[in-house]
């Protein structure tokens, strides 16, 4: 062979090598999925999510992680599903057809319950930070996880908090008919019975509601100390400045849905000392990381943690643990070590029981004031 033959035959073959090189990259990609609402009132909820698992990419990608001898790319891909159950369900299709391994989300109950079917008959992971209705886990999908508190917890919370701690006799209860509201206020009717308080009016309205002066003003002529909103912050906040309104003093009180330095802003801070909520997970100033995590959120997206960016982040970083300790990134695999194996996180250690609940999930009850929520009672 001349040398012109054979630097033509060692260039051709040095291409097929660098196309083989590029293909084995990109066959090492492992899309990750997040879901959420990312327009309308509770997309200050979706895109803080959103923000914690692309943070969480962002470290992954940083580490140059090798899994299964490959090394390993993580991709985002994020939908808005619009707090919609039925958009729910056709970006959770979207999302399988794309070929993620696993979902970090969604941020609604009502959500998250009709998409985890679709991800669980496709055999893909799905661990929400935030859906807390007890329905999710019932459901007994082997390939859905709950890194968050359920409202069997916070709904009951919140019912001894008024009773003990706010020596509450009289509460009125409002709901916006969500899969989440209904069972969050459903839990806190309960164990209020339990506690002797009184349940001087159920009202509801829905996840768009605005215009809450016809059912103030009949709970008002019952006089409750305390009332309960079961909803997310966007329409608690419009419920709280038609109570101030109408010279209500009841103290207003919910689950994480209304958790969110959000309300105190759309509110015009109308409750200042009187609003209280309840959330999953320990006060984030006072994980042994949790100021190292605010500083790099903030630094990564010029804006401050809201409520759950570190449960989409921690929930996206098991999943990556999970496909290390499995030595694959394939989710009928790793699903496995998620449902045995116990993980160090952002919020402390992490065990998940038989149904992909979180063992001994922590709650924190807070008081709005000065405008920020303040951590009073955690456990």
């Amino acid at each position: 062979m001349n040398n012109a033959l054979s630097l033509i035959v060692a260039v051709a073959l040095s291409g097929a090598g660098f196309a083989w090189t590029v293909q084995a990259i990109a066959d090492t990609v492992v899309k990750i999925g997040h879901a959420g609402p990312l327009t309308g009132s509770q997309a200050q909820s979706g895109k803080d999510d959103e923000r914690g698992v692309q943070l969480a990419i962002n470290e992954l990608n940083a580490r140059k992680m090798i899994i299964g001898g490959q090394p390993v790319t993580f991709e985002m891909i994020s939908v808005d599903d619009q707090a919609d159950p039925k958009v729910g369900v056709n970006v959770a299709q979207q999302l399988v057809d794309k070929g993620v391994v696993a979902v970090i989300g969604h941020y609604n109950s009502g959500v998250s319950i009709p998409a985890a079917r679709v991800y669980n008959d496709a055999h893909v992971v799905m661990i929400t930070g935030a859906s807390s209705n007890p329905a999710l886990t019932i459901l007994g999908f082997p390939y859905v996880f709950r890194l968050a508190t359920n409202d069997n917890e916070m709904g009951a919370r919140m019912a001894d908090y008024a009773a003990k701690t706010l020596k509450a006799k009289r509460v009125a209860v409002v709901d916006d008919r969500t899969a989440y509201g209904s069972g969050v206020a459903d839990v806190f009717v309960q164990q209020a019975g339990q506690n002797g308080l009184s349940v001087v009016a159920r009202e509801y309205g829905t996840d768009k509601s605005t215009d809450f002066k016809a059912i103030l003003t009949r709970i008002k002529t019952e006089n409750p100390q305390v009332l309960f909103y079961g909803g997310y912050y966007a329409q608690a906040a419009y419920l709280a400045r038609q109570m101030s309104d109408l010279g209500m003093k009841a103290v207003l009180v919910g689950g994480d849905g209304i958790c969110s330095p959000e309300f105190s802003k759309l509110s015009n801070n109308a409750f200042d000392n009187r609003m209280f909520c309840a959330q999953g997970g320990a006060p984030l100033d006072r994980l042994p990381a949790g100021k190292a995590f605010r500083e790099k959120f903030n630094s990564t997206f010029n804006t401050d943690v809201d409520t759950y960016s570190p449960a989409f982040y921690a929930a996206t970083l098991i999943v990556a643990d999970a496909m290390q300790k499995a030595n694959s990134t394939s989710a009928p695999v790793f699903s496995k070590v998620m449902s045995e194996a116990t993980f160090d996180s952002l919020l402390g250690p992490v065990k998940f029981n038989a149904q992909g609940d979180w063992v001994h999930a922590p709650v924190t009850v807070y008081r709005l004031t000065g405008g920020k929520l303040e951590p009073l009672v955690a456990r």
